[in-house]
């Protein structure tokens, strides 16, 4: 498994799957991502985004898309992504990086730490403040949190998973799938006529 930018041609794969995760991201691109996946198979695991906010009363970044597919959940994809984009929002000068959640519990594994809201920067909070108003219900409260880019961590756990991850659709290398033939369900292939037979 690995994580690379995500290319033109990753565009319609990733838009389907921002639709079946009902996220919004009204500026989309497809450069904007990272995309994790199997080497052997190229078979994608997840993405996520970071978002840099530029106002005249400053900047900073954001981290606003993470999602792992769900055959490929609890195997550390999602800790690589962020590990990632951690990882550019620092090649891009950016000390801190932000995010706003209703799972904060997943982000302070990697180091975030929650933010109170009347201790971010007034152009911190605007955004902070739009994604609660937009986002935000009953059930789901948001939390700010953030992490200068040269703490985080991923644990060791989830390195190890990451390095075996495999999709749950798939058996785990070296177990035997049984193919299920026609007599598994009652049927004798030498009787049996079929709508498309030509001999």
């Amino acid at each position: 498994m690995y994580v690379r930018d995500a290319k033109n041609r990753d565009e319609a794969w990733l838009l389907d799957w921002i639709e079946e995760a009902e996220i919004e991201d009204p500026a989309f691109r497809s450069r904007d991502y990272v995309i994790a996946l199997n080497e052997e198979t190229s078979r994608k695991a997840g993405f996520g985004r970071i978002r840099n906010h530029s106002d005249d009363s400053g900047t900073f970044c954001e981290l606003t898309v993470l999602f792992t597919l769900p055959m490929w959940r609890n195997q550390g994809v999602g800790a690589h992504v962020i590990e990632r984009l951690v990882a550019e929002a620092a090649d891009k000068q950016y000390e801190t990086v932000y995010v706003f959640t209703t799972e904060p519990g997943y982000f302070t594994m990697f180091g975030f730490q929650p933010q109170e809201s009347g201790q971010l920067d007034p152009h911190v909070t605007d955004r902070f403040e739009t994604v609660r108003e937009s986002r935000e219900s009953n059930n789901n409260r948001f939390v700010a949190l953030s992490i200068n880019t040269g703490e985080l961590t991923v644990p060791q756990r989830l390195r190890d998973r990451f390095k075996r991850a495999h999709p749950s659709d798939e058996p785990p290398e070296g177990e035997v799938v049984i193919e299920e033939t026609a007599e598994d369900f009652g049927i004798d292939p030498t009787e049996t006529t079929y709508k498309y037979d030509t001999g």
